[in-house]
């Protein structure tokens, strides 16, 4: 009786280790199950005669050669696994995944020096991602330096010494693209040793190899313009500019005999030109700006028309001429500079005794002028620009800080009543009907639409149309009347050139002192 159960129990355990599955459940309820299979197996005889084999196999410096797979008989095919174990004796596999899918077991591409089957996973594919950034410009595609290789052959063919700077006016314009009154400048970049021509090596050099050929226009004049040195352009960058502009421009061929007017012309353009896109205002024009104003498109406009008067943005003559002769007209003594009585007779008296000293606190600018209480010209034309072109960015950051009292950053009702004071003692004075500040400043308030009614920030003042009216109220008298009376021929303009702005009204109405 004990013979024949002994004998069972063998004959079981045998069954199990034949068992290509054991449930998680049997191993969870009985920790010990594997250990025992695995020492069972062990103890069979196939198993000894297997391990001794392959030790004097590794002893002998013989390569392991595994048996192939073996299927256990309780196992369907599709269940078959190398295995380096006999028929019958092989360990049970790894339960199945909770949905009950069969394991998928994925293989190496390659043996592992020891020839195991083991599961090794394979490493990621690294995704190859094409250069993105060059520092010095993206290289032009083989098609596009072909065909302008194929261009500059055209204009350089029976010049073997190279192009002179009169012959070179038309590669500028023709194959870089750039205003014509940029070869001066460039042609200076290519000439290094100041030989008089630029050969065709040298602007290949340049123009195709170090990828100015594929930059955007603003990159390319602003490259070409400044000083190797400097991440920024100064004043003095845009004279040689202006100086080939004033040579070569038909509209302004009349200012050859006056080279003294040349030099102002040149240098309220560039004053303007600081006044809107350098926003920092500290005289370093970065590439961001640049980028920002409306420059190019300006310097594109001049080079095409020939009435110079058309190019409204920087370059008229005729906004240069009312500029001048509003400076000449309050500097009495023709120093070039002005004090606080001289800007006071501005616009027949408009401005404030208070505003004026404020701008003479130097508070919303620095002064150029190194001489105390004196305005330079330079100082003059962005006084001008800020009080008669209301309407820009430029012009209500300037007011803003001088109406700031405090610099706080807001502007409060005692600050601005402060300046409005001197407003309705004025019109009281001229016999004129006075405006109570109350109701001026319910005014305002509907004006702007501040987020907070008991101040105004610079927030405020930039998001609405009006702002420039708001400070002709608290400074200008005349410009404040002629709001209040809503002047037929303000409004007429207005409808008829709406692209004007309030700058381009004001030089066109006071042209020639009109």
């Amino acid at each position: 009786m004990d013979m024949d159960f002994n004998d069972d129990l063998v004959r079981l355990d045998a069954e199990l280790l034949q068992l290509s599955e054991v449930s998680p459940w049997a191993l969870k309820s009985n920790p010990y199950l594997a250990q025992e299979l695995f020492e069972q197996w062990l103890s069979l005889p196939e198993t000894s005669r297997l391990v001794k084999s392959l030790v004097n196999d590794v002893k002998a410096g013989v390569t392991l050669n595994i048996p192939g797979n073996v299927s256990s008989p309780t196992a369907s095919t599709s269940n078959s696994i190398p295995s380096m174990f006999p028929a019958g004796s092989a360990p049970p596999l790894s339960p199945r995944s909770s949905s009950g899918s069969p394991r998928i077991t994925k293989q190496r591409a390659g043996p592992s020096s020891l020839g195991s089957p083991l599961k090794v996973l394979s490493e990621p594919v690294k995704e190859l991602v094409p250069q993105f950034y060059f520092q010095n410009g993206c290289p032009p595609t083989k098609e596009l330096k072909e065909r302008c290789l194929y261009r500059i052959n055209q204009f350089f063919y029976g010049h073997r010494d190279g192009l002179q700077i009169n012959d070179f006016k038309t590669v500028t314009k023709e194959i870089c693209k750039l205003p014509s009154f940029f070869s001066v400048v460039l042609f200076q970049k290519m000439d290094f040793n100041c030989t008089g021509v630029v050969t065709r090596d040298a602007f290949v050099d340049y123009w195709v190899n170090s990828n100015m050929l594929t930059m955007d226009i603003a990159t390319q004049i602003y490259i070409i313009m400044k000083q190797p040195d400097r991440r920024y352009l100064l004043q003095d960058d845009f004279k040689p500019v202006l100086r080939e502009l004033l040579a070569t421009h038909p509209g302004l061929e009349f200012l050859h005999s006056t080279p003294e007017f040349q030099e102002r012309y040149a240098e309220t353009v560039i004053y303007r030109i600081f006044y809107y896109i350098n926003r920092a205002g500290n005289g370093h024009l970065t590439l961001r700006e640049l980028k920002r104003g409306n420059l190019i498109p300006a310097m594109q406009h001049a080079d095409e028309e020939e009435d110079i008067n058309k190019v409204l943005r920087y370059f008229s003559y005729e906004h240069f001429y009312v500029i001048y002769c509003k400076f000449w007209e309050l500097d009495t003594d023709h120093d070039f500079l002005i004090d606080k009585e001289n800007l006071i007779r501005y616009g027949n008296r408009a401005l404030t005794y208070r505003i004026v000293d404020r701008i003479f606190s130097q508070i919303s600018r620095k002064f150029m002028s190194a001489i105390p209480g004196k305005m330079g010209y330079e100082d003059f034309v962005y006084f001008i620009l800020a009080e008669e072109d209301k309407s820009s960015e430029p012009s209500l950051e300037y007011w803003f800080k001088c109406i700031d009292l405090d610099g706080n950053g807001v502007l409060t009702r005692n600050e601005m009543q402060f300046f409005y004071e001197e407003q309705l003692h004025r019109m009281e004075c001229m016999a004129q009907e006075p405006v109570l500040f109350e109701d001026v400043l319910c005014q305002i308030i509907d004006m702007i639409g501040p987020e907070d009614e008991s101040y105004f920030t610079l927030r405020d003042i930039k998001a609405s149309k009006l702002s420039g009216s708001v400070f002709n109220i608290l400074f200008n008298l005349n410009k404040f009347m002629a709001f209040e009376t809503r002047d037929p021929f303000l409004i007429r303009q207005e409808r008829e050139n709406p692209t004007l702005t309030e700058w381009d009204r004001f030089a066109h109405r006071d042209e020639y002192g009109a």
